[in-house]
């Protein structure tokens, strides 16, 4: 009777699974279709200009996507996800209004309605971005907090190398000059250290099953147009 209680126990923990996972790797083949096209799109199509309409919309579904997998929407995440946002939109708008942080640079129309001169949904990209690296960085858990951090932000200033080109060339910002400056990637590492060091200290459930894959499907996209464009 004990015997047959536990087998009984393991298929229904087995099937409490099976769901969730196949949840994840629809998720995982929507994205990849979706940055597929959007490649295909962005340099072999004679479109490129309806697809740079989508790159809003492609962002959008990627953080609902991503998000649909957080584990717990509790106040500490809501107030994490706040600060984010803002933080990094707010960046933004000091970069781009003195230069301090990032250098000279401006942004195109690509993405969408903007807010002080800077589209409101780079805002969403930073807080998708802190939140995946940070995840990334902590599958590595033997290691302290602090390195994780700066791990994370060492992840997030290498997938803007590749965005950078990608970005000038797409028209998503420009640099005076036509020069992507060091003191971009300096700035960018400043701000997503103190990001990363938040994520890090954030009280929230952080055990999202496909933010690791979301940061390098990024990494992956961008590297390829980074690629194919130069």
């Amino acid at each position: 009777m004990i015997i047959f209680e536990l087998r009984i126990k393991k298929t229904e923990n087995l099937n409490t699974l099976l769901p969730i996972r196949r949840k994840e790797l629809l998720a995982i083949i929507i994205l990849v279709i979706f940055y597929a096209v959007g490649f295909y799109g962005l340099i072999f199509s004679s479109y490129q200009a309806y697809f740079l309409s989508l790159v809003p919309f492609n962002l959008l579904l990627t953080n609902f996507i991503l998000f649909f997998f957080h584990r717990a929407f509790s106040p500490s995440f809501w107030v994490f996800a706040l600060v984010v946002f803002s933080a990094g939109f707010l960046a933004e708008v000091l970069g781009i209004h003195t230069a301090l942080l990032f250098g000279h640079y401006t942004y195109g129309a690509a993405l969408g309605w903007q807010l002080f001169q800077v589209p409101v949904i780079i805002g969403l990209n930073w807080l998708m971005l802190v939140y995946t690296a940070g995840h990334t960085v902590n599958y590595f858990q033997r290691i302290p907090w602090v390195i994780k951090a700066v791990l994370g932000a060492v992840l997030m200033v290498a997938l803007d190398y590749f965005i950078e080109p990608v970005a000038v060339h797409l028209d998503f910002w420009s640099w005076q000059g036509n020069k992507i400056p060091v003191s971009n990637f300096v700035g960018w590492f400043g701000v997503a250290l103190l990001l990363q060091f938040y994520f890090q200290k954030a009280t929230f459930s952080k055990n999202n099953p496909i933010a690791p894959f979301v940061f390098f499907l990024q990494f992956m996209f961008f590297g390829l147009l980074s690629w194919a464009i130069l």
